[in-house]
């Protein structure tokens, strides 16, 4: 990778990161507050907040009736998210320390907060904090395999492809067979500090 393509990717790390945080600074200045852990609304907004929560009744009959015949099957799927999650924080554990690669924060990506917010009845809750769980679990593992492969084989495809990984951007030419052993070697000495 030559040193302008090094640059501008440094440049694009740094601006997504800038860019991460202002839109959450801004987010929490406007409607909540983080003291610690704990989210906290002004009193206006959690009495606006419970004004709006739809009844039990109320939301069974305006819901829309695909959603209640689709729920067992959206739901049945916890059991292979389950051992999906066991599966990984279990290959993490165990090979990562081995490897010297730097472990993935599982609680960076799985955040279950929404069922603190008043105006959701109990089973938006619930469907929220699923579909929080689902989504963060694929994070969690979407950045464990990234590692993995940054690790192992850090070489990009021939073809384009949609849905690649931050660190994809940083890996290997196709083709690009020029010192490979020892930039691959330079990887893993640097996977400790990965991030």
């Amino acid at each position: 990778m030559n040193d302008r393509i090094q640059n501008l990717l440094t440049q694009m790390t740094a601006l997504e990161d800038e860019l991460r945080e202002a839109m959450h600074d801004q987010e929490a200045s406007q409607l909540f507050q983080l003291k610690d852990k704990r989210i906290e609304f002004e009193r206006s907004i959690r009495e606006t907040h419970r004004r709006l929560k739809t009844g039990f009744l109320r939301w069974l009959v305006t819901n829309r009736p695909q959603n209640l015949v689709t729920g067992p099957v959206i739901y049945s799927m916890i059991i292979p998210l389950l051992i999906l999650d066991l599966s990984v924080t279990l290959y993490q554990a165990l090979c990562f320390p081995i490897y010297r690669i730097a472990k993935v924060r599982r609680a960076d990506y799985i955040v279950l907060d929404r069922h603190r917010l008043e105006y959701l009845n109990a089973f938006e809750k619930f469907h929220c904090n699923y579909c929080g769980y689902a989504s963060g679990l694929v994070a969690y593992v979407f950045e464990i395999l990234a590692r993995t492969e940054q690790y192992f084989c850090p070489i990009k495809h021939a073809r384009k492809i949609l849905g690649t990984h931050s660190r994809y951007r940083r890996f290997f030419d196709y083709g690009d067979a020029e010192d490979y052993p020892a930039r691959v070697e330079a990887c893993r000495r640097a996977a400790a500090e990965w991030k």
